[in-house]
């Protein structure tokens, strides 16, 4: 029995436009797994997608990388870490927020010092970055 696809997002095309039918085999899988409305209960919030983003994001940096590797062993305040990093107070300052905004590390208040380490979060993170490269 021959079917004819579904047209994508419910319109036909236009004229100029690309083809909008999806292809029968897609469909067909589509179909076997609830459809469209089954599909859309699989895909994250904008939310969800919009934090996820901002962890990749800071993930991204090579600074803020180095930095999570730094500490992901041992706790350790801003100066033992700027003696790897060698950035200014200001630029350390601003990826240590971005991270501790994300959740991926925490600063935890010892007298005048803030120790930063890694977050559970963080850890697992780095540890997806480590079997990303694994070939």
């Amino acid at each position: 029995m021959t079917r004819k696809a579904a047209t994508c997002c419910g319109e036909s095309s236009k004229e100029g436009d690309l083809p909008t039918e999806i292809p029968e085999q897609i469909q067909m899988e589509l179909d076997a797994m609830g459809g469209l409305p089954a599909l859309s209960k699989r895909i994250p919030s904008k939310k969800v997608v919009g934090e996820r983003g901002r962890i990749y994001q800071a993930l991204s940096d090579p600074h803020r990388l180095s930095i999570l590797y730094i500490i992901r062993d041992q706790p350790l305040c801003v100066c033992v870490i700027n003696r790897f990093m060698c950035l200014s107070s200001s630029k350390l300052s601003y990826h240590l927020n971005i991270l501790k905004e994300c959740g991926l590390i925490e600063g935890e208040y010892r007298g005048n010092w803030i120790i930063y380490s890694v977050t559970d979060r963080g850890r697992r993170l780095l540890q997806c970055t480590e079997h990303a490269e694994r070939k």
